[in-house]
């Protein structure tokens, strides 16, 4: 029987190896841990203390930007409805005001596709005047109608996405940021996309994904900029939520409800840069790093080659009828 003296030393190179290879699992485990803590553990800011008195939220009358309204009166904020729906607009505030009752509620119409966009921005940053803004969300935004191709984006469509997507949160942004600046806290959240910050890309919807990616790195460098000012700037990128923007009508794992989405994504404001809020889209997400980039981009493609098949489909019949 050999003794241990008999016993050979291990090389320098296995031992580093295993020591990278210790190194690395380590950290899995930790980053693993951080995101589980985040995800599920980690308490929400408390936002009326922390930023202000009131929320402003954009789109507010659908979706993703109705559900997260009433998330943020439920964490004791005062809520201020931005739509271009005048009577969508008093319905909601209405039954904002019946299920969460003492809930402050102010509305103001704006329709972020119009011209005069820049003078109806100004008129709300008159109006959000005096009030103690605490969380700006910048929800509003626009999608096709299905997928296309690039030469196959009218004028107006492209108007239309950059002007929602770009134009919109730029504008609202500046308008409110001034306050938060003098009252020295605030928190803005701005809805990305995982089309964008996610998937390696998403063909066929080639304009929404560009104006999404702005709205990445114009969260990012604000994020920079007014970090130590007291002013906590994020972007946060589901990947699909079921509504109408997205053409999903029945919840799922993958694409759940807007309540569902806003009662993550309020947990999570305040916190990183940049954030998946929604567990599963965290776990999609991690999945599809793992694809090589070529196969994804197939992938991707050939789902987008089905959505624009039916869309064209669905297009030529009503013009049919």
């Amino acid at each position: 029987m050999a003794s241990c003296a008999d016993a050979q030393p291990q090389p320098a190179w296995a031992l580093a190896l295993a020591a990278l290879g210790l190194l690395v699992s380590a950290r899995a485990a930790a980053r693993l841990a951080l995101w589980l803590y985040a995800a599920f553990l980690r308490p929400a800011r408390p936002l009326r203390r922390r930023y202000g008195a009131w929320a402003v939220v954009t789109g507010a009358t659908d979706g993703i930007g109705r559900a997260l309204a009433f998330r943020l009166a439920a964490a004791g904020l005062g809520v201020v409805l931005v739509g271009r729906n005048p009577d969508k607009l008093a319905a909601v505030s209405a039954e904002l005001e019946a299920k969460r009752p003492g809930t402050e509620v102010r509305t103001f119409v704006v329709d972020f596709a119009d011209d005069d966009l820049a003078t109806r921005v100004g008129a709300l940053g008159e109006f959000l005047r005096g009030l103690d803004v605490g969380v700006l969300v910048n929800n509003v935004g626009a999608s096709y109608p299905y997928a296309r191709y690039f030469h196959e984006v009218d004028e107006a469509l492209a108007q239309r996405l950059i002007r929602l997507n770009v134009e919109a949160v730029t504008r609202v942004t500046h308008a409110v940021l001034p306050g938060m600046l003098e009252r020295g806290r605030g928190a803005i959240m701005n809805m990305g996309s995982g089309a964008s910050a996610i998937m390696p890309s998403d063909p066929l919807y080639t304009v929404y994904v560009a104006t999404k990616a702005y709205v990445d790195q114009f969260s990012r460098c604000l994020y920079v900029e007014y970090k130590g000012k007291g002013i906590d700037v994020q972007c946060q990128v589901p990947i699909q939520v079921a509504t109408k923007l997205a053409s999903i009508r029945k919840p799922t794992l993958l694409a759940p409800s807007p309540e569902a989405y806003a009662r993550a994504a309020v947990r999570r404001i305040g916190y990183e840069p940049r954030c998946t809020p929604y567990w599963a889209h965290a776990v999609v997400g991690l999945l599809i790093s793992l694809v090589p980039e070529p196969v994804a981009d197939r992938m991707f493609l050939n789902r987008s080659l089905g959505i624009r098949a039916r869309g064209r489909a669905k297009e030529a019949k009503k013009k049919a009828q």
